[in-house]
């Protein structure tokens, strides 16, 4: 429970934000995504305003120890870009751009009643277990530093 309730407020705030930012629409992703079309910028000012405080919290991530409520910090050791990576990151910008959806917004739009988030997510956890069963056998990921 001690790790459980401030997930889930911080999970519901920044599903609020998401929401309220309208990042849960597909069509205003598309058309900010759009930059040779009808291209809608108004999304700048959601990425700025969440770049913000990230970089705050990094900068203040660097004097502690570890994390008030966890035993360690979860960032990634390995500065290395690899196929892996790169393969990742494609399939991750081409899924969002045909779609409009990545994982965070597409979860909280799961309470909005509308039928493809869910089938986004369903789609997004069958590919996670499929990644999970095929790279099960292969080296374990880099370590993280915490």
């Amino acid at each position: 429970m001690r790790k459980f309730l401030p997930g889930l407020i911080v999970g519901a705030i920044f599903g609020a934000g998401l929401a309220l930012s309208d990042m849960v629409n597909p069509a205003r992703v598309q058309a900010f995504l759009d930059v040779a079309g009808a291209w809608d910028p108004t999304l700048i000012f959601v990425m700025g305003a969440a770049l913000v405080p990230s970089a705050i919290a990094y900068r203040v991530r660097g004097r502690m120890t570890r994390p008030l409520l966890g035993d360690r910090f979860s960032i990634p050791a390995s500065r290395t870009l690899d196929r892996q990576l790169l393969i990742g990151a494609g399939m991750f910008g081409i899924g969002w751009g045909l779609v409009g959806f990545c994982p965070g917004p597409a979860v909280a739009g799961l309470v909005l009643g509308a039928w493809q988030p869910w089938l986004f997510v369903v789609a997004m956890l069958a590919g996670m277990t499929l990644h999970h069963v095929f790279t099960a056998t292969r080296a374990p990921a880099p370590a993280y530093e915490g």
